[in-house]
């Protein structure tokens, strides 16, 4: 087992804490939340955190819709699966959470897909913050729903997609 090394990026909603084991990252988490502050690390430099600083320097640029760095997926099959529907969810747009368990096969699995969604440790990257509650709120962000707010206007400011809950 390699040991982990961090880093951090400065962003527009708040100092991101990256983590690297070998050639992957495992996670990408806000410093700060209102429930959780971590300490910083001793910073290390690579090439792995010189991509994703990159490319989120490009997400929130408007530049980048869709993240491409290799992440370690640790959790069951299901949560697994959960992450990789979110990363299909486009760029300025949102889906429910009701929709998003109907896509990972089970309608009544929405608690479940709720409680996988905030145990995302890739925020941003694998993006969470698109799923919002049936009726069109904003409902639970692992980082703070001021965030998610941000992020979904962020998204919505030069694209030429329209928000739109689909069912």
């Amino acid at each position: 087992m390699e040991s982990i090394i961090y880093n951090y990026y400065s962003s527009p909603v708040g100092e991101l804490e990256m983590a690297q084991e070998g050639e992957e990252l495992l996670w990408v988490k806000f410093l700060e939340t209102q429930k959780e502050k971590r300490s910083k690390q001793e910073a290390t430099e690579s090439p792995l955190f010189t991509k994703a600083k990159e490319q989120l320097d490009l997400y929130f640029k408007n530049e980048l819709e869709v993240f491409n760095l290799p992440l370690t997926l640790r959790g069951t099959d299901f949560q697994k699966l959960v992450w990789q529907k979110l990363t299909l969810i486009p760029f300025g747009k949102t889906i429910s959470y009701l929709t998003l368990s109907k896509q990972v096969g089970d309608v009544k699995a929405i608690r479940a897909v709720s409680s996988t969604n905030g145990k995302n440790r890739f925020c941003i990257i694998i993006p969470c913050h698109r799923v919002i509650g049936t009726d069109g709120s904003l409902t639970g962000y692992a980082g703070d729903l001021w965030r998610k707010k941000w992020l979904l206007e962020h998204e919505l400011k030069n694209t030429a997609f329209q928000t739109d809950l689909f069912s």
